[in-house]
């Protein structure tokens, strides 16, 4: 089973290293990992995924949560959570009608045209994995020179609270 596990951590030298050491020592690839600094710069996110058995993945999560420079640990794939993704993706576009076609499938998918030359174009796409798929399934046959992916990332969704209504009341002057 996917594994999307959330790691806050202090943003020092070697933590990357000490987490991403704990996957192999145990025999554990992983799918996709994703590093980035938080509203405090003290503090970094790492989005890792991987694939497991629970009982391994919950044992990797305690080990985690025992290293020093790891603040807070959680599988995301237990919660209700967002995902994304970002694609680049270079095509061959040196004739007019595949300049076209590229054009209309970016709308299509929201993505953008991010930079162009006489015979390529690169796209830049971001969502979930069945999107950045699809959209690369459709410009295969206009000819991929190159794509780059960031894997996933992803945060968790805020439960929502029934609003509290307070009844009015009606003061008599």
């Amino acid at each position: 089973m996917e594994h999307i596990i959330s790691v806050h951590v202090e943003n020092k030298f070697g933590v990357l290293s000490r987490v991403s050491g704990l996957f192999s020592g145990r025999g554990f690839n992983i799918e996709s990992i994703s590093v980035g600094t938080t509203l405090d710069p003290s503090t970094s996110q790492i989005t890792i995924v991987t694939k497991g058995e629970d009982r391994i993945i919950e044992q990797i999560i305690k080990q985690l949560n025992k290293l020093i420079d790891v603040i807070k640990v959680v599988d995301l794939t237990e919660k209700d959570y967002i995902v994304r993704e970002t694609a680049l993706i270079k095509i061959h576009t040196s004739r007019s009608e595949d300049r076209g076609e590229a054009l209309r499938i970016t709308e299509i998918f929201r993505a953008k045209v991010i930079d162009t030359t006489p015979t390529t174009y690169t796209i830049e796409i971001t969502g979930d994995e069945n999107k950045i798929n699809a959209i690369i399934n459709l410009l295969r046959p206009l000819g991929i020179k190159e794509i780059v992916r960031t894997g996933k990332i992803a945060i968790a969704r805020e439960e929502m609270k029934a609003p509290v209504i307070q009844e009015a009341r009606r003061v008599k002057a």
